[in-house]
């Protein structure tokens, strides 16, 4: 901060501040698109992003991150709170295809067919998408705030307990970090943990949509077109983040790395029907 100016009154008590906020980004990656056309009708597409980004925080005087938080811990030492951004995916791939089914006249199979018998067989295609990402990060932290800067609504980070030995992230939805990892600064101590922000990755996700396509003319001027679309069609459970708060100010969350909700939806399935004039 820097003094925006002063009063020939009194310059001492007429001396007014203006505050500025900064914050600092990095962002690298490889990034490699395939794309192929084979003969007969099939398209394939596969993209791959291995990358890495960071930060010092999401914002010093708002809260826009579920997954650590948007404040800094210490406005006065951005520093402390470099790390991996909330938003960081280290590596997100996604295959894509599309085949022309060869079935109907003038294809490989069922070349003989005419009339409403090749209305039927004839026109369909399959389209498939597979998605798969590592998971964001996210950072464990306190329901208070112990450090006694005045700013009662900014969680901070535990300390990491020096006593403690194995994985900290379980990989259990039912308790997806271990909270025995952290230790817990007293209420108004004054101090700030020392656990680093977003240390620690979250559930990964995968997804697999497949689609057919039915497309036919009934008359001149008049076509139809079908769909049959599955989403995530294995049925993955993808899970959000996990509960954050390790510490409250009466002890040991009970909540502390469970996770409650999913990111994607359950195995669904819808149809549609078009009708083009």
């Amino acid at each position: 901060f820097i003094p925006a100016g002063t009063s020939n009154a009194n310059p001492a008590l007429a001396q007014t501040w203006t505050w500025f906020s900064l914050g600092t980004s990095a962002y690298h990656a490889l990034q490699v698109d395939l794309r192929r056309r084979f003969s007969h009708g099939l398209t394939f597409r596969g993209v791959y992003t291995f990358s890495k980004a960071l930060d010092d925080g999401d914002s010093l005087n708002q809260t826009t991150a579920n997954n650590a938080p948007g404040l800094v811990s210490n406005p006065f030492n951005l520093g402390a709170d470099k790390g991996l951004a909330t938003y960081n995916a280290t590596h997100i791939a996604v295959i894509n295809a599309v085949y022309a089914l060869p079935f109907g006249h003038g294809q490989h199979f069922a070349n003989g067919m005419e009339g409403w018998r090749n209305g039927i067989v004839g026109g369909w295609s399959v389209s498939s998408i597979i998605t798969a990402q590592s998971g964001f990060p996210f950072t464990p932290q306190l329901s208070y705030n112990p450090s006694n800067n005045g700013d009662n609504r900014n969680p901070v980070r535990p300390f990491i307990n020096p006593n403690f030995s194995g994985p900290v992230v379980t990989g259990n939805p039912n308790q997806w970090f271990n909270p025995n990892a952290f230790l817990a600064p007293p209420p108004n101590s004054g101090f700030y943990g020392n656990l680093g922000r977003n240390t620690f990755t979250g559930p990964g996700l995968a997804t697999w949509d497949l689609s057919f396509l039915k497309e036919a003319r009934i008359r001149e001027r008049i076509n139809f077109q079908f769909r049959a679309e599955i989403f995530n069609l294995l049925n993955r459970a993808n899970f959000n983040t996990p509960n954050l708060i390790v510490f409250t100010p009466s002890g040991l969350s009970g909540t502390a790395g469970a996770i409650t909700s999913t990111s994607t939806t359950s195995r669904q399935i819808q149809f549609g029907l078009k009708l083009n004039c």
